[in-house]
This record gives structure tokens, C-alpha cells and sequence, in this order.
């Protein structure tokens, strides 16, 4: 998939997937929030605000009020590229959630996922 088609994609559609993905190994919609809260900045309702003026992922990022610098602890691949490995800011940030979402689905404790 090309780089712009990601970015333009609606964040809330893109939402309910990874909630989908969590709560299918247990997880809940709350912890999907706290990890997007915590990469982003937002609270929950700055995040629930999003949601509902149907921005797209390059907007959610960049309308986000504080990047957690501790992103660039999360490390690992997803779809076979090494997070930190890409180039591109913003597509590293689309690509550090996933990693994020996938920890959470794998069980992994919040602590660690949080960089804590």
C-alpha cells in the first residue's frame, strides 16, 4: 500500500480494528486508549474528539499534543520492516502503534509495553 494512501486513511476507521485486535486476545478498549494516549499525548477525550471529526491518520499525528519521546524505545517488525528502521516520521509513528497494539495483543504486561 502506497505511503499517501496510509495516511490518508480515516483514524476512525482505523480505530475499532485495533480494538477488534485486543479485545480478541482478551485485551480491553481501555488499554488500546492508554497505549494511544500514551504514544500521542492525548486523553480521552482529546482522543474521543478525533474520533469524531474523522481525521486521518497524518492529522491524528499531527494534531497530537505531545509525541512520547520513549517511542523510540519500541522496537521490533512489523510486516517484516523493523520499526525503527523507517524513515519516514510519520509512517514511523503509524508503525509504532502497530507495534504497540501487537504487544498488547500478545499479552504483554502494560509496563513494558508503556516503556515503563
Amino acid at each position: 500500500m502506497e505511503k499517501s494512501k496510509v495516511f490518508r486513511m480515516k483514524f476512525a476507521k482505523v480505530y475499532p480494528l485495533l480494538v477488534q485486535k485486543a479485545e480478541r486476545k482478551g485485551r480491553t478498549r481501555q488499554e488500546v486508549d492508554q497505549v494511544i494516549c500514551w504514544l500521542t499525548g492525548y486523553a480521552g477525550e482529546t482522543l474521543n474528539q478525533q474520533l469524531q471529526k474523522d481525521v486521518d491518520y497524518r492529522t491524528f499525528f499531527e494534531e497530537a499534543p505531545c509525541i512520547n519521546p520513549n517511542r523510540t524505545k519500541i522496537t521490533g517488525k512489523i510486516c517484516g520492516i523493523a520499526v525503527e528502521a523507517v524513515e519516514d516520521p510519520l509512517m514511523q509513528n503509524i508503525r509504532y502503534l502497530d507495534k504497540l497494539i501487537d504487544e498488547l495483543a500478545k499479552g504483554k504486561p502494560m509496563e513494558k509495553i508503556l516503556r515503563e
